[in-house]
C-alpha cells in the first residue's frame, strides 16, 4: 500500500480514536479488521457502537489486502456510447449497473467485490423513484452485507438527458 495511503488511514483512524491502528502489511488496520470473512479481503459490516442501517448499505468496509479498483462515474450509455433510455430512469439505472458490473469484471471481480458506490441523481427525478434504484441494485450487490454507500441528488448531471450516475471502489484479490 503506497505510504501516503497508508498516512491517510492512520490520520482517519487517529480521529476516529482507533487505538490500536497498525499500518503494517499482514496486520489488523483497526478493531474490527481481524473479521475479514469469506477468503475476501475485505470486510463490510455496521459496528455495534453506530446505528444499523434500515435500507441497503453498511456503515464501515475494511480492506485487508487484495488489489483496489476505482471505477468512475458511470452513466446510461452502451458499450457504442449511445444514451439507453432517454426520460426512462429504470433503463437508465439499469444500464449503469451493467456498466459497473463490466468495470469490475475487467478488473478481475465481480460485483461481490463492491465495497462502495457513490449516487448522484438528477434533481429532476422523482424521489419516489428511489425504490427503483433498491430494486435495480439489489440484483447486483450481496442484499445481506450491501456496499457502503453515499446517495445524493444534484441540480444535474453534465448533459441533462442523464438521470443517475453511479462511481464505486471494489476489492479484488491480487
Amino acid at each position: 500500500m503506497p505510504m501516503l495511503a497508508l498516512g491517510a488511514i492512520a490520520a482517519v483512524a487517529a480521529f476516529l480514536g482507533v487505538d490500536n491502528f497498525v499500518a503494517q502489511r499482514g496486520q489488523t488496520m483497526g478493531t474490527h479488521s481481524a473479521r475479514i470473512h469469506d477468503e475476501k479481503p475485505f470486510h463490510i459490516f455496521n459496528p455495534e457502537t453506530m446505528a444499523k442501517p434500515a435500507v441497503g448499505y453498511s456503515q464501515v468496509a475494511e480492506v485487508g489486502e487484495g488489489k483496489i479498483v476505482y471505477i468512475s462515474g458511470q452513466i446510461a450509455l452502451d458499450k457504442s456510447g449511445n444514451l439507453v433510455g432517454k426520460d426512462d430512469f429504470r433503463a437508465q439505472v439499469q444500464q449503469v449497473f451493467e456498466n459497473l458490473k463490466a468495470a469490475v469484471e475487467a478488473s478481475g471481480g465481480d460485483f461481490h467485490n463492491v465495497i462502495k458506490l457513490n449516487y448522484y441523481c438528477a434533481a429532476s427525478v422523482d424521489p419516489s423513484q428511489m425504490s427503483v434504484v433498491r430494486e435495480v441494485r439489489d440484483k447486483y450487490v450481496n442484499t445481506a452485507n450491501p456496499p457502503t454507500s453515499t446517495f445524493v441528488f444534484v441540480q444535474r448531471l453534465v448533459r441533462p438527458e442523464w438521470l443517475m450516475e453511479v462511481d464505486a471502489v471494489a476489492v479484488v484479490k491480487k
